[in-house]
């Protein structure tokens, strides 16, 4: 029980059951069952299928970069807000951001004699099975399902006690009138067309930019069962694709337990490779998710629910990134919309948000989407840098969607946010940290770095004092004080600035790591140009109240009514200030989190309480992190314990919005937060249990990796801690736990090294 959801309802979400289904998925392929009884619906997507994306030719606006300047330097900042983005559209570029569309609906319709009892829908996390069980005068039925990983098909298997009777179709998603969204009614994909020959049902509609998709699935049934596989495509002609597909399911075995072994097989592989037990009860792990929830609103959430979250962020990203593919966007592989609420990929704090489990958390493969996806756009980046800046080097759009990595969207927060590439980076360099992969460093992490260190070079100008001047300039998604209009919503205001901490922050990871690893690979070119850099980068600097200042300007003065909290990137998830090499400054940073939750709980939403945790974590406070997950849990968790953007019911904690998006960037933050508060960990040193709320007397954790290619294991009680080391190189390090320096350790390589600390 302890790695599988338990729900007692099906998909509820009025308009859009999808939401509260249950997905499983192998990064290509997803589908999300509903668990209705009588009329079943499966959802089924496929990680290639965009619509509605429109990529024009982007026009040169680089001659407005001076006089966006000379505006904010006058203090005429929301006029300078709007100059680049009202050239682009007076130049007529109306770009479409698009999203991922469903593919399609499995159906399933069984007739109800004398109503459902026992109704039971499961997710077993370790292998990826979604079951629907229930009785019905008497008799047990069940469905059971998973996607494969090896033969990227999606299995069903149908079972009764009796007679089985079952109508089974494809068809398009939701081709009924019910199909009202938080972006209004939008049109369905034409020439829809479905037909059975034999066994097989055959299925296709065409996309707005005219190829088609679909799906095949061969149906074979007896007295008292049937078994479905589906295969789909997209971008193929639907004729030879149905024959295609045909022919490779035909040649399927249609056992359910020999097609589940080899997936169930390489799936659990992944997902144990990291364990956590925080000593909750069997009992507790066999309750239902709605009862864990009902639990969790009354203040703290239970250890069961706490593991369970952990577990499923984990599970959501094997399932939805996948080597070869795209990396997982703000709604996973599931987006049970045909236009999604924000269905993008947003990296100005979601996308990396998302990824942040991976590397401590021992799936260093879920990452590689993400690096093969910017650097096959590399060329567009280089023409956004040329055209809307006239700088050499890359400029990642905040917002992007396959297959183009130009703007996308003319919004002046979007243009003017010129860190992506730097924040991107920074999972470069940590893939580098993990995994000792020189090669990696060298062909593709310092690459990328120099890249980003280019723009800057050019981008970046010298003020009168010598230091460097970023303008424009925006901290996401913030206004300052001086422009806040009380939504807390940034589109709605001005963002345009100069000097944004962030962008220093990250402009000086960008050149550390550069001249780190180049160092690593005695490579000696750049080098000196980029330690010079480094000394024209500007001081962090503290307001009147004793917080790291958001932005290092004096137009513009500290906003704590925001969920974004850019500026503390130093202490997370950048590594550049801990209280042991700057206490002043670390007790800076410290102050300007507790501001943002200073000035009330409603400016939060889900993902940023994720961060929020992941921040108190890296600041050693267990029990102010935990607590931001229980708020968390009160607020934006649903019942399949997908996270939203905000709370839909009024109650106080959050962003107060009429829809509350699904974004998955929650789910993935609530794992990354667990594993900061156990460990900690920079090359050379590491901070065993740095952040242990106190509520978790006793536990343990299996697998974790620190920086330097370490696995940890620990387990802890009230009187004793354990720590296991393993490395795969001889490497000497410096072990503290719970914050507290322990020994400095010299580890054989492929040699286990235990402590035992008394506390």
């Amino acid at each position: 029980m302890k790695n599988r959801l338990i729900l007692k309802t099906p998909a509820s979400w009025w308009g859009a059951k999808w939401r509260e289904a249950l997905p499983s998925g192998n990064g290509t392929t997803g589908a999300a069952v509903y668990g209705a009884v009588h009329d079943e619906t499966v959802l089924l997507t496929h990680e290639d299928l965009w619509g509605f994306v429109k990529t024009q030719e982007l026009p040169d606006v680089s001659g407005e970069l001076s006089r966006v300047r000379k505006l904010l330097h006058e203090g005429k900042a929301e006029v300078a807000d709007k100059v680049i983005a009202d050239k682009l559209t007076e130049l007529g570029y109306e770009p479409n951001i698009g999203a991922p569309i469903p593919l399609g609906d499995l159906k399933i319709k069984m007739p109800v004699s004398q109503g459902f009892k026992q109704y039971r829908r499961t997710l077993d996390m370790e292998t990826g099975e979604v079951s629907v069980s229930w009785k019905d005068d008497g008799v047990a039925f069940e469905r059971n399902l998973f996607v494969s990983r090896p033969a990227d098909l999606v299995v069903m298997q149908i079972s009764s006690e009796r007679a089985l009777e079952v109508d089974i179709a494809l068809d398009l998603h939701e081709r009924s009138d019910a199909r009202w969204c938080a972006n209004g009614e939008v049109a369905l994909p034409e020439n829809f067309q479905s037909l059975e020959e034999g066994e097989f049902l055959c299925y296709a509609a065409q996309n707005d930019d005219g190829t088609d998709f679909g799906a095949v699935a061969r149906v074979v049934k007896t007295e008292n069962s049937a078994i479905v596989v589906v295969k789909l495509f997209v971008k193929e002609d639907r004729s030879s694709a149905w024959a295609r597909l045909k022919t490779e399911l035909a040649a399927i075995s249609m056992d359910y337990d020999v097609l589940l072994e080899p997936h169930a097989a390489e799936h659990r592989e992944l997902f144990n490779r990291v364990a956590l037990d925080l000593n909750a009860t069997e009992e507790a792990h066999a309750l239902s998710n709605e009862e864990l929830l009902l639990e969790a609103y009354q203040g703290e959430a239970p250890l069961a629910l706490v593991e369970k979250m952990w577990s499923y962020g984990r599970y959501l990203l094997i399932s939805s990134s996948r080597e070869g593919g795209h990396p997982c966007h703000l709604l996973g592989l599931w987006c049970g919309e045909y236009v999604g609420f924000w269905a993008f990929n947003m990296a100005n704090e979601n996308l990396q948000m998302i990824y942040w489990q991976a590397l401590s958390g021992a799936m260093p493969e879920t990452l590689v989407p993400m690096f093969d996806y910017y650097d096959r756009m590399m060329d567009d980046f280089r023409e956004n840098a040329q055209k809307l800046y006239g700088c050499r080097g890359i400029c990642i759009p905040a917002v992007s969607t396959p297959p183009s990595g130009l703007l996308k969207t003319v919004y002046p927060h979007i243009i003017h946010w010129t860190g992506a590439a730097a924040w991107i980076g920074q999972h470069y360099y940590d893939y580098y940290l993990h995994t000792g992969d020189e090669t990696f460093l060298k062909e593709r992490v310092l690459p990328f770095l120099r890249e980003t260190a280019l723009f800057y070079e050019d981008f970046f100008s010298i003020g009168d004092d010598g230091f460097f001047v970023s303008a424009p300039s925006n901290s996401p998604e913030n206004n300052p004080a001086e422009y806040w209009d009380g939504t807390g919503m940034g589109e709605a205001a001005m963002e345009t600035t100069i000097n944004a901490t962030m962008d220093f922050a990250l402009a000086k990871e960008v050149l550390t790591h550069l001249i780190e690893g180049s160092q690593v690979l005695g490579e000696t070119e750049g080098v000196e140009k980029w330690q010079g850099m480094l000394e024209k980068i500007p001081a962090y600097q503290i307001n009147d109240d004793g917080a790291v200042r958001e932005w290092m300007h004096p137009f513009f003065s500290d906003n704590y009514h925001h969920r974004h909290q850019s500026h503390i990137y130093p202490v997370f998830p950048g590594t550049e200030v801990t209280r042991e090499n700057d206490a002043e400054l670390y007790k800076a940073f410290e102050v300007a989190l507790r501001k943002r939750l200073a000035v009330g709980i409603g400016e939060q939403t889900g993902w940023s309480l994720a961060h929020m945790s992941n921040i108190y974590a890296r600041m050693n406070d267990g029990d102010r992190a935990l607590e931001c997950l229980d708020l968390l849990a009160r607020s934006c968790v649903k019942n399949n314990f997908y996270t939203v953007h905000n709370d839909w019911r009024g109650m106080g904690i959050g962003l107060e919005m009429e829809w509350a998006p699904f974004q998955i960037d929650a789910n993935m933050g609530w794992s990354a937060a667990v594993q900061e508060m156990l460990l900690f960990s920079v090359p050379g040193k590491l901070n065993a249990l740095p952040a242990l709320p106190t509520v978790w007397k006793k536990g343990a954790v299996k697998g974790l990796v620190a920086r330097g290619g370490i696995q940890v294991s620990m387990d802890w009680n009230e009187n004793e801690i354990c720590i296991d080391l393993f490395s795969a190189t001889g490497q000497v390090v410096e072990l503290s736990v719970m914050g507290n320096r322990v020994d400095t350790l010299t580890l054989s390589a492929n040699t286990h090294h235990e402590s035992r600390i008394t506390r």
